[in-house]
């Protein structure tokens, strides 16, 4: 453990990692097993720094020494300190809090609901912009947008990550819960990221990724050039093979086989986050 780390957060830490079981399949875990586990590292570590924000918080506002003590204090920090934070942001530390204290979210205080009118998230400019240059990092934006890759999947590309399926180049890397995809390459810059990947050899693509990079926006960018592809004119489509929008987008309507090709790509599976996240 890191020097002057607080009983209380050593205890929340180990409490995290006792749940932790990296590799497990959630298909096969029964639904008990589910709640009682965190199943993928990036899972917990973004537990583990929601949780221990809590603690920490607990410990200096209310000198609480223990996690059980901290309990009683959750609600106030959800829904008055987390006040200024997006509904997605209090609903992954609820999320966090909920699996160190072995309960539900709704054993917490309502956090509010999620509208996609409400992301924030690579949606106009952002401070970050102002210390990146789009210009000097135009190969780096171009085999993003060219790929629609994670940060963290981007470090893994060398040579032997490129394939070709029916004809198609593509990228297999490891993704999100430890799934493999294989991302198509596509658009104007194919051929460039192709010889970029070639190029490399054993060595990674991207040893070094900007840390201002929009790799969230360019995934947008990705998604919807693969949603164009795969498009069909929604008049002729027949009402399950539409996807009708709600909400704030009431009478929008998407083709839903484009949106599944489009959510694999990127290494989901439900199409209703494409709908919420990339493609408007």
């Amino acid at each position: 453990m890191p020097r002057g780390r607080s009983s209380i957060q050593k205890e929340g830490l180990e409490i995290l990692l006792a749940k932790l079981t990296a590799g497990k399949s959630k298909h096969t875990a029964s639904k008990e097993e589910k709640a009682n586990c965190v199943f993928s590292y990036s899972t917990f570590r973004s537990y583990a720094k929601h949780a221990i924000s809590f603690l920490k918080w607990a410990h200096r506002v209310y000198g609480c020494k223990t996690v059980a003590k901290a309990r009683p204090y959750v609600n106030e920090w959800l829904v008055v300190e987390n006040a200024n934070q997006s509904r997605w942001t209090v609903k992954l530390r609820a999320s966090a809090l909920a699996k160190l204290y072995d309960c539900s979210t709704k054993d917490f205080a309502p956090t509010g609901s999620r509208h996609r009118q409400d992301i924030m998230r690579s949606r106009g400019p952002a401070v970050r912009d102002k210390h990146f240059s789009a210009v000097r990092n135009a190969d780096f934006i171009n085999f993003c947008r060219a790929t629609g890759l994670r940060r963290h999947e981007i470090h893994q590309v060398t040579v032997s990550s490129l394939v070709h399926i029916d004809g198609v180049a593509c990228l297999h890397v490891k993704g999100k819960g430890g799934r493999w995809r294989d991302a198509p390459i596509i658009g104007p810059h194919t051929d460039g990221v192709i010889a970029q990947v070639q190029a490399a050899g054993d060595d990674p693509v991207w040893p070094r990724i900007p840390v201002n990079a929009d790799i969230h926006g360019y995934r947008r960018d990705y998604a919807k050039a693969i949603y164009a592809m795969h498009a069909r004119d929604i008049t002729a489509l027949s009402r399950s093979e539409r996807y009708d929008c709600r909400g704030d987008l009431a009478g929008v309507c998407y083709d839903r086989v484009a949106m599944l090709i489009a959510s694999r790509a990127l290494g989901h599976n439900r199409i209703s986050v494409i709908a919420g996240h990339y493609i408007v």
